[in-house]
């Protein structure tokens, strides 16, 4: 359920944590919903670009205050999409220091970006492009991952991508390559089970060893989505592009994976051709029975 404060007015000078529970990703079009009582969901998560201000600027304009009246309501997770940890340049130090001044201001409860790179020579890509699995890349992405927790002052997780070709080179599995960068860093995971799908589907490996070989301890969330599938030839192709209902192959990895994981906050991601927003209630509400029926709360104890 959504958190409401006495007044509703004020400063947020504290994070709130996400609730090991149900939550949907914060869209434009459901804006209007939330800020008039808002749906019983356990927390939203926003994407952190799309409220970036110059760094020390006033006001922010009215998306960003629209973010802050929800904010008194809700627990909030602020997922990036352009730090671009996988640039070997390093990370654009504006950027980060926009984030951090964002972070701040909302406080939210997790933060997390991609393993991928977008960045290069300071021309954004409007992708998230794939890494080699290589020492090499291990150890850009662990420098940056080092650089963005020294700004932020904080953990970061970091999302496994969806991929549709390899690299040659590559000398590491990607979950072992996610495991050591947790482990060099200290950072932890936001485990998006439908990107495992798609890329166990792609590339013909088994999703289960993934799971296994995931540190549970560095789990933070959990994402699932939807998925687009297109033909070619004889084979299909999935592609990650968040515009449908959670697939029942999904749905079924999710159960694997809180069997190994236990309880962890989920956020179910809808991000092209968005539906009305009891659609995704819908889609979170599933992902709730699923979490209470494998991960039942613990009773509270009774004080006599």
């Amino acid at each position: 359920m959504g958190r409401r404060t006495a007044s509703g007015a004020g400063p947020i000078l504290s994070a709130d944590p996400i609730p090991a529970a149900a939550g949907i990703g914060l869209r434009h079009p459901h804006v209007p919903a939330f800020l008039a009582g808002g749906p019983p969901v356990g927390w939203v998560e926003v994407h952190s670009e799309n409220y970036l201000v110059p760094v020390g600027a006033r006001g922010g304009g009215p998306r960003l205050k629209q973010l802050e009246a929800i904010r008194r309501d809700y627990a909030l997770s602020c997922h990036g999409v352009g730090l671009s940890l996988g640039s070997a340049e390093g990370l654009d130090e504006a950027h980060l220091a926009r984030l951090a001044a964002l972070f701040e201001r909302v406080q939210p409860g997790l933060v997390s970006e991609h393993l991928s790179w977008s960045v290069t020579d300071g021309v954004y890509l409007n992708d998230l492009l794939p890494l080699p699995y290589t020492d090499e890349a291990l150890g850009v992405v662990c420098r940056n991952v080092d650089r963005a927790q020294e700004v932020f002052g904080r953990q970061i997780l970091v999302e496994n991508p969806s991929s549709y070709i390899g690299f040659a080179g590559s000398t590491l599995a990607e979950w072992d390559f996610l495991a050591e960068v947790t482990r060099r860093t200290g950072c932890g995971i936001l485990l998006d089970v439908n990107n495992i799908h798609v890329s166990a589907h792609n590339h013909g490996f088994d999703p289960e060893p993934y799971l296994d070989a995931i540190p549970a301890e560095t789990v933070g969330e959990i994402h699932v989505a939807g998925h687009f599938v297109a033909a070619m030839d004889d084979e299909t192709l999935l592609i990650d592009d968040h515009g449908a209902p959670v697939d029942q192959a999904v749905w079924r990895l999710l159960e694997a994976a809180l069997g190994r994981l236990g309880r962890r906050p989920i956020l179910v991601e809808w991000d092209t051709n968005i539906p009305e927003l009891s659609v995704l209630m819908a889609e979170a509400d599933k992902a709730q029975r699923i979490l209470d029926t494998l991960c039942p709360e613990p009773a509270a104890a009774h004080v006599a």
